[in-house]
């Protein structure tokens, strides 16, 4: 039995069944696995995953019945299976029926014979019923983009269909791997040369580093070294839009895992002050590390609530990066999209009111707010700014952008950025 095939098989168990995370399960259970088992592992974990939605609807209509109705360690096997059946071209289709079933021997043996019939089912019919399915509709939609179908029928709402068809078919496409050099220690220029992948700028911001193909970028040197942190071009845009100078004292709130906060200390040369907030303990920590191995001395942690902080003294740049639905990430955090539902997302929102307004409050006359977050939301993103407009007269807004991934090629951020008047 395939090492890969195995700890993909136990991460889809462990997310659809405990609720587990995608990425932190398949850790666990690819220790041991050489670097090209890894990477299959993950290459199956992840798809099947993304594509529940789509391999539930091809498993329902092969076996007859609802695969919510079947136990779980069938529908894991199916769902691995028929993903790679359907998705992956280099591999046999006899190899994937043959190994699912052996598998699925292991947990629930008498449905042996009912993996190996619908899985070679699916090799001859599989490919056919999805060539068939349709996106005319947000409930057709979330079908072929194996998303849910709240999901779908919230962004044909606030996009528009043709926008919403186009977002949710980039959903599920590979992340793009963009690095940040850390222009304390190296430019982007510099960062490239030293790259042992092929890889191009980012061109904005000019920060920005695309690399042309996967690689292990935490355990490279230049990562040891702080020269550079995967992060996406849309969150980079962040930073810039705070826009912090030389000697400000800036507020970044909801701070870790750092890399806003560091890279507001890198557009500053490390000259000014960063206090940057988080309430959890441990991440806090993590993110002092993190500053430590950026260089950026000006970071100072805070462990605290973002929503209760009072500020000593006021800010000239404040950043509010909230907890927030993570739809425009959908492509990177294959187990998100069935994790996020409305009643979150409502959840969230009250979050979000209480940590702007700490934010607004810590402004001084004259300064700079953004408010931004990985997510595409109007409940999150346009209405909370409205909102705080209406609540704040004395702040006016100075400029919003939004990324989509259909369009610019990387996550889906909003960022609004607000100043203070005199």
């Amino acid at each position: 039995m395939s090492p890969a095939r195995r700890a993909a098989y136990v991460v889809l168990r462990r997310v659809f069944e405990q609720g587990a995370y995608a990425d932190r399960a398949l850790r666990k259970v690819a220790e041991g696995l050489d670097a090209r088992d890894r990477a299959f592992a993950t290459q199956l974990a992840f798809g099947a995953v993304q594509r529940r939605g789509t391999l539930d609807h091809v498993a329902a209509h092969l076996a007859d019945r609802p695969v919510d109705r079947l136990d779980p360690p069938v529908a894991a096997a199916l769902r691995l299976g028929l993903f790679q059946i359907l998705y992956l071209d280099g591999v046999p289709d006899h190899a994937a029926v043959d190994e699912s079933v052996e598998l699925v021997k292991a947990d629930a043996p008498r449905a042996a014979g009912l993996v190996n019939a619908v899985l070679r089912r699916g090799a001859d019919e599989g490919p056919r019923i999805v060539a068939a399915l349709t996106d005319e509709t947000p409930e057709q939609a979330a079908i072929r983009h194996s998303v849910p179908e709240w999901l779908a029928r919230l962004w044909f709402d606030e996009l528009g269909p043709d926008e919403a068809r186009a977002l949710l078919a980039a959903g599920n496409q590979p992340a793009e791997h963009a690095l940040r050099a850390n222009a304390l220690v190296l430019t982007a220029r510099e960062l490239l040369a030293r790259l042992p992948v092929a890889a191009h700028l980012g061109l904005e911001p000019e920060e920005a580093i695309v690399a042309d193909a996967p690689f292990d970028a935490h355990g490279s040197p230049l990562f040891a070294a702080g020269a550079m942190l995967p992060q996406s071009r849309a969150s980079q845009l962040v930073a810039h839009a705070v826009d912090p100078q030389p000697g400000d004292r800036v507020l970044d709130l909801c701070a870790a895992p750092g890399g806003k906060t560091t890279h507001l200390a890198a557009l500053t040369g490390d000259e000014g002050r960063i206090v940057a907030v988080e309430r959890h303990a441990g991440r806090a920590d993590q993110l002092r590390a993190t500053a430590r191995r950026l260089h950026a001395g000006s970071v100072e942690v805070v462990h605290g609530d973002a929503a209760a902080f009072t500020a000593a003294e006021p800010f000239d740049r404040v950043l509010v990066d909230p907890p927030c639905s993570g739809l425009g990430t959908l492509r990177s955090r294959p187990d998100l999209r069935w994790r996020a539902t409305p009643q979150s997302i409502a959840e969230l929102t009250g979050e979000q009111r209480a940590i702007i307004d700490a934010a607004a409050n810590a402004l001084a006359p004259g300064g700079r707010l953004v408010y931004s977050t990985c997510t595409l939301s109007t409940a999150e993103n346009e209405r909370q700014i409205d909102a705080l407009l209406a609540r704040r007269p004395d702040l006016a807004l100075d400029q919003v952008r939004t990324t989509l991934p259909h369009r610019d090629r990387t996550d889906g951020f909003f960022i609004a950025a607000l100043s203070r008047t005199l």
